[in-house]
Order: C-alpha cells, then sequence, then structure tokens
C-alpha cells in the first residue's frame, strides 16, 4: 500500500515545516503544492524534505488539492491523505484514517464528531452544518463534516470524482462520491482553531456561501 501526503499551503511558513515532520512518519510520501506563497513556503518545505510543486499564482484551496491529487493519480499511489499547513490537523490521527481507509473510498476526519467544534465562530459552525446537511440530503447519506480538509481517499475512486471547482471543492467531491455511491466513513478528529496565520473564513466568505454552494451543487446535478 503506498500513501503520500497532500497538504496544500498558501503563506504558512510559520507551521508548515513541523506538519511535514510530523505527516513523514506515516505515509510514504509528503507532497507540499505552494499556492503562490510569498514568504518562503517552498524552500522550507523542501528543507523539510517534502516534494513541492508550485503554483504562479494563487487558485485557492481547491485547485492547490486538485495538483496534489492529480500527483497521487499518475504516480500510482493507492491513498492520497490530505492534510492542512497551518497546524489544525494533527498527522499522529492519520493510522487512525488509513485503518478506517482499508474499506472506504473516502474518509472524513470529522470535528463534529467530538466537542473540538465548539471552539469556532457561530458562523462557521452555521456554514459547515449548512453545507453538510445539503450534502445529506442530495446525496442521501450521513455525514456530520463535509467542508473537513483532514480526509483520505482511495486513488482509484478519486480519480472518478475530481472536482472542477476551486471554491468548496469539498463539497462538490463529497457529494459526487455519495452519488457514485462510494463508500464513506467518517473518524473522529479533534481540529482545534489555528494559533498561526490567517484563517480563510471570514464574513465576506460567508456571505458569498449560498452562491458558491449553489455553483458546487449545480457541477453535480447537472453537469456530472
Amino acid at each position: 500500500m503506498r500513501t503520500v501526503a497532500v497538504i496544500p499551503a498558501y503563506n504558512e511558513r510559520e507551521t508548515v515545516g513541523s506538519v511535514i515532520d510530523g505527516t513523514r512518519e506515516y505515509v510514504d510520501e509528503v507532497v507540499v503544492v505552494d499556492d503562490g506563497s510569498v514568504d518562503g513556503t517552498p524552500a522550507l518545505a523542501r528543507d523539510h524534505g517534502a516534494t513541492v510543486i508550485e503554483h504562479t499564482f494563487n487558485t485557492g484551496v481547491g485547485g492547490a488539492v486538485r495538483t496534489g491529487y492529480q500527483y497521487a493519480i499518475r504516480n500510482d499511489f493507492d491513498f492520497v491523505i490530505q492534510v492542512d499547513a497551518d497546524g489544525q490537523h494533527d498527522p499522529a490521527a492519520i493510522p487512525d484514517l488509513l485503518a478506517a481507509a482499508e474499506d472506504a473510498d473516502m474518509v472524513i476526519g470529522s470535528r463534529y464528531l467530538n466537542e473540538s467544534h465548539r471552539e469556532y465562530s457561530l458562523l462557521r459552525n452555521l456554514g459547515i452544518r449548512s453545507f453538510t446537511a445539503v450534502v445529506n440530503v442530495l446525496g442521501g447519506v450521513d455525514v456530520t463534516d463535509v467542508t473537513s480538509g483532514f480526509r483520505i481517499y482511495r486513488v482509484s475512486a478519486l480519480s472518478t470524482i475530481l472536482h472542477r471547482s476551486d471554491k468548496h471543492w469539498a463539497v462538490e467531491q463529497t457529494l459526487e462520491a455519495a452519488r457514485r455511491d462510494l463508500r464513506i466513513r467518517e473518524v473522529s478528529i479533534e481540529m482545534p482553531t489555528r494559533e498561526a496565520g490567517e484563517s480563510q473564513f471570514t464574513v465576506r466568505t460567508f456571505a458569498l456561501y449560498p452562491l458558491r454552494m449553489t455553483d458546487a451543487i449545480l457541477r453535480v446535478l447537472l453537469f456530472r
């Protein structure tokens, strides 16, 4: 079983090194997809032993993880583990995710199977719960944390659900996986709020949620 970790990163110099070091213990290769950083993130990632793929400009998390997924597909890995570069995802939880992936196509690390989501703002919790509810209704599944970026894919299944949107890629992919009857599991993973850097979640992103969610859903329901 060959495993690769994909770490999307945008100006994460403060935390990406420790994330790489922790992740390397559990996978065969760590790939950092630098999404147009200007703080030296790519050089630091290489210093810590990661394979680095650089975007010339910022595409968003969806674009960065898609690049990493394509790397996993081209290089015939069996599983791809996605880990955020900001330190919210504890690499020590990777073995639990991998164990769950033995009989699953997608494994989502959920902060709603424990109490760590209580640290999040009311707006953020509302957004996550709204997206999750929509995917559950339209996909006929019962997940708790559809927006989680700490997840594992069986690469043979991933190649059939690669997302097209750079925004809310997790919603699009999870809904597509549900409609294709792929095996989706969740594992309780604590995800505290980030301690360094700047969160991508703002009032503006929340205000754009309805439009972006509609776009992600229509991509699956109408254009697949």
